[in-house]
């Protein structure tokens, strides 16, 4: 080959390395700047023209989202639901960006601060750092209240809630012998996210309940169901009798007392009950005779035995006192001090009646 050729192969060859060289740097610039533009988050004056009611996405103050990525949603629909919003500027880059990240994105409620690049919105979503709200059930609370305070905590709605404690196929899957989950769903703090499923929240607070029953006593595993729940009954109203915690085991035992040789239980705490959850009334400050007389199943002034079911969320104290009760000949206990929560116990009626005139003209 003459030298002029190889000069010329030589020049052919420069150009087009030049010239591939320039495309590809074009190239990079044109997908650097399609990855910038796309990605780049919208301004606070575009979202607020853009953005629309979507099913999932709330928006709050100060450009703050609540989004939920719903139980087994793909990136693609969660996408599509993003673009509607206005969140984010192209559902192909969003598409791009999940096949490209390969890491799946994760259920729950997130808090999304705008504005925010579609590579933020994804790493949240992949990192499962979802809000959590801390719901607090205290001791003694009934299922209606414990659906009241979930709802205005906005985990999920009272009516939700109800509706899964008293779901047919949740309480058989415990094995409960009753309507409901009363008395099952263990008072205490929860971390749930905004929106929850009620039936997730009433499963978490049994498996919490059997939970920590198991922790109370072993024996419970070898209990029938029927046996554990007279247990959860009893464990229910000790809950909403007593006051100081070294009393309650002495209140299980003077219940046991009575519930041997057939005498009525006469709890306060069912006519309550009766009152608030079956009746609808409010709570009553006095318990007057006429409420005595109340007819109804639970009322166990009326009726002797345990009531049909558990009316309160018992908590451990109530639990290991009914499992572990003083052994006493104590028939009768009454409150002596308002204050400390205090309890007279004795063994005869005369004795009850008398400390109960000895208080009275104490406090006088």
């Amino acid at each position: 080959m003459s030298i002029k050729k190889k000069k010329n192969l030589f020049l052919f060859i420069i150009k087009l390395f030049s010239l591939l060289v320039a495309f590809f740097l074009i190239t990079v610039s044109v997908l650097i700047g399609f990855i910038i533009y796309f990605n780049s988050p919208l301004q606070e004056e575009i979202l607020l023209a853009v953005s629309e009611e979507v099913e999932g996405i709330k928006k709050l103050d100060n450009g703050i989202y609540l989004i939920d990525i719903r139980r087994g949603e793909s990136s693609q629909s969660a996408g599509r639901r993003l673009e509607r919003a206005g969140l984010i500027k192209s559902r192909l880059f969003w598409n791009i960006l999940c096949r490209w990240e390969k890491e799946h994105i994760k259920s729950g409620t997130y808090r999304l601060v705008t504005p925010s690049s579609q590579i933020a919105i994804h790493r949240l979503f992949v990192s499962g750092q979802e809000i959590l709200h801390r719901v607090t059930i205290p001791e003694g609370v009934t299922l209606r209240k414990t659906a009241m305070i979930l709802e205005e905590a906005g985990i999920c709605t009272k009516e939700d809630f109800l509706s899964s404690a008293r779901d047919p196929a949740i309480i058989s899957n415990y094995g409960i012998p009753g309507a409901s989950m009363e008395g099952y769903l263990f008072p205490d703090t929860y971390m749930f996210p905004a929106g929850y499923p009620a039936s997730h929240a009433v499963r978490a607070m049994a498996d919490n309940f059997f939970y920590r029953l198991e922790n109370i006593t072993p024996l419970a595993l070898t209990m029938s169901p029927q046996e554990i729940n007279e247990k959860v009954i009893l464990a229910s109203i000790v809950e909403r009798e007593y006051r100081v915690g070294d009393e309650a085991p002495l209140m299980a035992g003077v219940f046991l007392n009575r519930l041997r040789i057939n005498m009525a239980l006469q709890s306060c705490a069912t006519v309550e009950y009766i009152i608030t959850e079956i009746q609808g009334k409010p709570h009553p400050k006095v318990i007057y005779n006429h409420d005595l007389e109340i007819r109804n199943p639970y009322n166990t002034y009326l009726r002797a035995g345990l009531p049909p079911g558990p009316i309160s969320s018992p908590g451990a104290v109530a639990l290991r006192a009914v499992f572990f009760p003083e052994k006493t000949d104590f028939f009768y206990f009454r409150l002596t001090d308002p204050s400390s929560g205090r309890h007279y116990f004795s063994r005869t009626h005369d004795e009850h009646i008398r400390a109960g005139l000895l208080i009275t003209k104490n406090q006088s």
